[in-house]
């Protein structure tokens, strides 16, 4: 049950988000069933888990935070920005924790990840620069395309644009792991 619960637990707001954009064809229609969806994710953490990711938590507050403006504005603008401000938030943490000389990634990744340091200050560098990079897509998407274009630029461009990175930084892992 926990192995089935934790993607439909994760994904089920934006999976809610997109069946409502589509049937109404409004980013404002979609928001309020995304703000319920992302509460229920966290209840439902908390039953069948005993606990809540912290990045489910950062999620739903920005959620919470970005949907009620875009609510009480009536603008999609304010969920539009979430996507730019979060990106800029972790490149943020990534390049504040490389000046400090701590690869903020591996205290986030060791215990999936051996690498010597070398390594995960590189790989911390590449992450913090494609976060900004996805910060700029999105400004440039969501400033000069349809709002449906930007959804499914929000849902699939950004997906599939970090499954191209994560698969480019492979070689670059193994090469890097600890014996």
């Amino acid at each position: 049950m926990k192995n089935l619960a934790k993607p439909i637990i994760e994904f089920g707001p934006v999976v809610v988000f997109f069946y409502f954009f589509i049937k109404t064809g409004e980013i404002q229609s979609a928001i309020l069933p995304l703000m319920v969806a992302a509460g229920v994710a966290i209840v439902a953490s908390l039953l069948i888990e005993k606990k809540v990711n912290q990045m489910l938590l950062f999620s739903t507050v920005l959620i919470f935070v970005f949907g009620s403006l875009t609510i009480y504005f009536n603008d999609p603008f304010f969920i539009k920005i979430k996507v730019t401000i979060v990106n800029l938030i972790f490149a943020g943490i990534l390049y504040i924790g490389l000046l400090f000389k701590k690869p903020l990634l591996k205290n986030l990744m060791s215990g999936s990840l051996k690498m010597n340091d070398e390594g995960w200050f590189v790989l911390s560098k590449r992450w913090a620069t494609f976060f900004l990079f996805l910060a700029i897509c999105n400004e440039i998407v969501y400033r000069n395309f349809s709002d449906a274009f930007w959804v499914n630029f929000k849902l699939f461009g950004i997906m599939g644009l970090t499954f191209i990175f994560i698969f480019s930084q492979v070689f670059f892992i193994q090469k890097n792991m600890q014996q």
